[in-house]
Formats: C-alpha cells, structure tokens, sequence
C-alpha cells in the first residue's frame, strides 16, 4: 500500500500533473502539497470527533483544555463524570461520542495494515464516526495515499476553483471527477486543500 511521504507527495503529484493539466496549473501557482500528519490511535480519532463542525481555532482551543485537563485518555475519559469535558468545550452530543470511542474495542495496531476500505468499515459502526471521520483518519494519521472524501466541502470548493467550474459539485460529481486519480487521490486532495486555501 503506498504511504504519504514527502518524497511520495512530489512523485504523486507529479503523476497527476500528467493525468489532468489542470494539476499541473495547480503545482505551478502553489507548489507541492504539505505533508499533514495527525497522530494514530485513539488520541486521533478523537481529536477529529472534537473538530467535526468547529473551527480549526475553536477546535484547537478545546484540545487544549481537555490536553491540560488529562481527558484525552480512553480509561479517564471512561471514568470521568460530564462535568470536566463539559467545561473542555465539548457539547452534549460529543461527550457521548468520546465516550462510545473510548469504550470501543477498537485494534489500532490493525488499522495500520489495512486498506482504506477495511479501515473506514472497522470504524463507522462506532457512534460519533462518520465516513468522513474514517476517511480523514486514513489519510492525516495512517497516510493512506489514495483516499478521496467527496462529502467534504473544502474538496469541492478547490474543484470549482481548479477547474472553473460554474458551482461547487455535489459528492456525486465530485466523486466521478476524482476516480482517474487514483492511485494518488490523497495526493489530489492535499493539493486541492491548499489551492482552495491560497488561490482566490
């Protein structure tokens, strides 16, 4: 299975640049992708539960508090009343999501020899998990190299920017669009990120 590395990110978009111009456009006006990690395990599945819906300053400030506070423990976490995640910042809802995380029997060390199939299916069933969640968890902390979520906005609004098109697509177009890109399609995505992020 092919890793995102620095090395493989250049090789990667490289390939696509000869797949779809438009890549080429986008390596010429940003530059190669930056390499994002987050850690694996539970402390990353949960970190992704806590940003779903929040901005990345909101969701940083949270992580803080509960880092400070030692919550980010599945055995604390467990044995926690609401009180202290409550006062971390997280909502109702999400103080059962970390909950459900923590008690799921979930074999990290397994999830790094998987596919990027098997990984998202070993974790939507847990409360809290979305294909979304499963898919980021992948690509930023099992550096999966072909990893596409066509449910995320800032995947669609830097496919209306790339490729002129006149409204953001829907998953479905946004989907078909990405398909010739494997295997590189984590590679497309990092690439799309950054041109929505520095191209106006």
């Amino acid at each position: 299975m092919r890793r995102l590395t620095n090395a493989s990110i250049k090789t990667g978009m490289h390939w696509l640049a000869t797949q779809e111009p438009r890549f080429k456009i986008a390596l010429e006006k940003v530059g190669y992708p930056t390499l994002r990690t987050k850690p694996d395990g539970f402390v990353g599945l949960m970190q992704s539960i806590v940003s779903q819906q929040l901005s990345t300053q909101a969701a940083r400030t949270i992580w803080t508090r509960l880092l400070a506070s030692g919550l980010t423990d599945p055995l604390v976490i467990m044995n926690s009343p609401d009180e202290p995640l409550r006062e971390a910042g997280l909502s109702r809802q999400k103080i059962r999501y970390v909950r459900a995380l923590a008690e799921a029997p979930i074999d990290y060390p397994a999830l790094r020899n998987q596919s990027t199939a098997e990984v998202v299916d070993a974790l939507i069933p847990i409360l809290g998990i979305g294909r979304w969640t499963a898919q980021m968890y992948a690509l930023f902390a099992l550096q999966h190299a072909d990893v596409f979520a066509p449910h995320d906005l800032g995947l669609q609004e830097g496919m209306r920017k790339l490729f002129g098109l006149p409204e953001r697509p829907n998953h479905t177009t946004a989907n078909t669009l990405a398909e010739p890109w494997s295997p590189w399609r984590s590679v497309a995505s990092l690439a799309l990120w950054d041109y929505h992020d520095q191209v106006n």
